[in-house]
């Protein structure tokens, strides 16, 4: 999978928007919910690699870490409810395409 390709996706899902909100950081890619502007999603590069970082259930995101090589404690954010998923890494496409619905379902607004 490419980076692109994961941009794409998010893009793609109903009521998403795709933003570059750091000046100095023109690889970073945030994810958002388009009425809440919560993040659900960033696309990032480190040391040459690209991970994702993803809101997920802490009980499945630890069970996935044991599992996954490709998916560690989120880089530079809340280790316990994100995860970060490194693409072209042991994690099937299908798997890391689910993982970005799950993070979105999961951060998107509840309906009262």
């Amino acid at each position: 999978m490419e980076k692109e390709t994961l941009i794409e996706y998010c893009k793609s899902l109903n009521g998403a928007m795709i933003d570059q909100p750091f000046r100095k950081d023109s690889s970073t890619y945030i994810a958002r919910h388009d009425d809440s502007r919560k993040w659900f999603a960033a696309i990032m590069e480190r040391d040459s690699k690209v991970f994702i970082n993803l809101k997920c259930d802490p009980n499945y995101g630890d069970f996935l870490r044991s599992v996954y090589k490709g998916i560690t404690a989120a880089y530079h954010m809340n280790k316990w409810h994100w995860i970060s998923v490194y693409i072209k890494s042991d994690v099937p496409d299908e798997m890391i395409m689910q993982l970005i619905l799950d993070s979105f379902r999961l951060t998107e607004n509840k309906k009262k």
